[in-house]
C-alpha cells in the first residue's frame, strides 16, 4: 500500500513538472508596414552553436512549417545550404549569397541563453486511510490511517531564451524582432513548438502575418 501511494506521488510530481513547461513572450517590436506577405522567398536560419544542433534543426523546421501554414514561402537554411550553412562567411558574403539565390527575406532564430537551475522540494508526511471498520459500541464507522513519508528531492530544470529577427534583404533592414523564454521544455521539439507558436501568434497580432 505504501509503495502504491509513493508511486502515485512520484507520478503527480512528473505530471506537474510537465504541465509547468511553457514559453512566454519577453518583448517584441515591429517596423512600420512590416509584412511577410511582401516577400517572395524567405530563408529561416537557426543560430545555436554545434552543441545545440538539435535545437537549431527543430526551430528551423517548426518556423518554416508555421510560416507555410500562413501562406509564406519559407525554406530552412539547413535544407538549402546544409548543416554548416554560412560558417566562416562574412555578413556581406552571406547577404550576397542569399540575394543571388532569390531570397528577399530572412528570419534568424538565435539561442541567446540556456540557464540550468536546481530546485529542492522538502519531504513531507501524509496520512492515507487504509482500513475502515464498524464499532458496535460507539455505533459509528472508524477509519485507520497509514502514514506515508515522501522524501525530499531535487529537480533540475533548463530554461531557454531565444530570439527571432526578420530582415528585409534588399533594404538590409530589421522589420521584426521578438524574444521568448521557455521554461524547462524537456526536449528540442517541445522547445521549438512553444517558441514558434509564441512568435507566430505575436506576428499575427502585430500584422506581420495577416490573420487567416
Amino acid at each position: 500500500m505504501k509503495q502504491f501511494f509513493t508511486g502515485m506521488a512520484a507520478l503527480m510530481v512528473m505530471l506537474t513538472l510537465a504541465s509547468c513547461s511553457s514559453t512566454e513572450l519577453l518583448s517584441s517590436w515591429k517596423a512600420e508596414n512590416a509584412n511577410l506577405k511582401q516577400y517572395n522567398k524567405v530563408l529561416v536560419v537557426g543560430l545555436t552553436g554545434n552543441k545545440d544542433r538539435s535545437i537549431r534543426d527543430n526551430v528551423e523546421a517548426a518556423m518554416v512549417n508555421s510560416l507555410k501554414a500562413n501562406n509564406v514561402n519559407a525554406i530552412t537554411a539547413s535544407e538549402s545550404y546544409g548543416p554548416k550553412a554560412f560558417e566562416k562567411m562574412s555578413d556581406a558574403d552571406v547577404v550576397s549569397k542569399v540575394k543571388s539565390d532569390g531570397y528577399d527575406g530572412i528570419v534568424i532564430l538565435t539561442l541567446l541563453d540556456k540557464e540550468k537551475e536546481k530546485y529542492y522540494t522538502p519531504g513531507r508526511v501524509s496520512y492515507t486511510p487504509y482500513f475502515t471498520y464498524y464499532s458496535r459500541y460507539w455505533r459509528s464507522w472508524r477509519t485507520m490511517y497509514d502514514r506515508v513519508y515522501e522524501p525530499g528531492y531535487y529537480t533540475n530544470t533548463t530554461n531557454y531564451v531565444l530570439e527571432a529577427n526578420l530582415y528585409n534583404v534588399s533594404e538590409d533592414r530589421l522589420e521584426y524582432s521578438a524574444q521568448t523564454r521557455s521554461f524547462d521544455p524537456g526536449n528540442a521539439a517541445t522547445l521549438a513548438s512553444g517558441f514558434t507558436k509564441t512568435v507566430v501568434t505575436d506576428m499575427v497580432k502585430k500584422g506581420v502575418i495577416p490573420g487567416k
